[in-house]
């Protein structure tokens, strides 16, 4: 896909914007000796008991050259020692000294400040989305496969809070078009069902669950009432990111669970046949199908699925 000019300009306006915002282009970082470059050599170097220069320049992606003079600066300002490496006699192993991990808290110190006096200049809800959209821009430009994933004992499910459905609501709409080219007559169809919950939200019967990885929003489920004796799981999904983590079975079974301390007999469920991954959940947690059928929504062809736990029969999926 072609990257288009106005993308490219305005990712450039940014760094532009932030760097100087920053303060990262005055000659000396924080009113420090050091450049940017070498304050982010102190840094890493701070955050380890030893490392190889090949090590800290693979970390960084720093010219070996570049490195080498940096790193013969900092011991002739004795602000680095060398060691050899007990595993390997060939390598030295590179280490700041008292004098170079007090050079790193000044600037570690003057550093937290203005960024503090940055947050503090924000009301508490621009804070957060600042955060959140910092997390987002280091997520997304992070190596795709290489990028590291979160155990799902770091996942936590939560209630729906004041502003949750709005999110729920624009990302079902944005992920379906995405992955399906469903149109915006889905996003309607998610704003009525998350509409009629908070209007009709019956607490011990029914419930919103919202996933959350370091505060972030990853995904979510809805159990709502149909009649007294059946419960209907709705609007499940999982964020391309938090994929792969067991989230989309986790969010289930809490709908199971819930279904059955509520007393319902069955809970069931409608969806598409090409949600396959959440058909194989349904599938593994012993959900039965019960019925399908053509149909034409969201702008495609499609075959709607009703599914169907009995809840009496068992404890099925555990």
């Amino acid at each position: 896909m072609d990257v288009t000019t106005e993308a490219i300009d305005r990712v450039r306006r940014f760094t532009r914007f932030y760097t100087r915002r920053i303060r990262v282009l005055q000659e000396g970082l924080l009113g420090s000796r050091f450049s940017l470059t070498e304050a982010r050599v102190v840094y890493e170097l701070a955050q380890r008991n030893g490392v190889t220069a090949a090590e800290l320049g693979k970390e960084l992606g720093l010219d070996a050259g570049y490195l080498s003079r940096i790193l013969r600066g900092f011991a002739d300002a004795g602000l680095i020692v060398r060691e050899p490496s007990r595993h390997d006699a060939r390598q030295s192993l590179i280490a700041l000294t008292s004098e170079g991990r007090a050079a790193f808290a000044a600037i570690d110190a003057r550093s937290r400040s203005e960024v503090a006096a940055m947050l503090a200049r924000l009301a508490e809800p621009d804070r957060a989305r600042l955060v959140a959209a910092m997390r987002s821009v280091e997520d997304l430009l992070a190596s795709g496969p290489a990028r590291a994933r979160a155990p799902q004992a770091d996942c936590v499910l939560r209630p729906h809070r004041p502003g949750d459905m709005g999110w729920v609501i624009h990302r079902q709409a944005v992920l379906y078009h995405q992955e399906y080219g469903w149109d915006e007559s889905f996003e309607a169809l998610v704003a009525d069902i998350c509409a009629g919950f908070i209007k009709s939200f019956e607490p011990g019967r029914e419930r919103c669950w919202i996933a959350e990885i370091e505060g972030e929003i990853v995904g979510s489920v809805f159990l709502v009432r149909q009649s007294d004796a059946v419960a209907k799981l709705r609007l499940l999904y999982v964020e391309p990111k938090a994929r792969g983590l067991g989230l989309g079975r986790r969010l289930v079974r809490a709908c199971i669970g819930l279904a059955r301390e509520a007393g319902y007999a069955q809970l069931t469920l409608w969806t598409n046949d090409i949600l396959h991954a959440a058909r194989q959940i349904y599938v593994a947690e012993g959900f039965r199908l019960i019925a399908e059928e053509k149909h034409h929504s969201f702008g495609h062809d499609l075959i709607g699925q009703n599914w169907a736990l009995e809840l009496a029969s068992g404890q099925a999926g555990t």
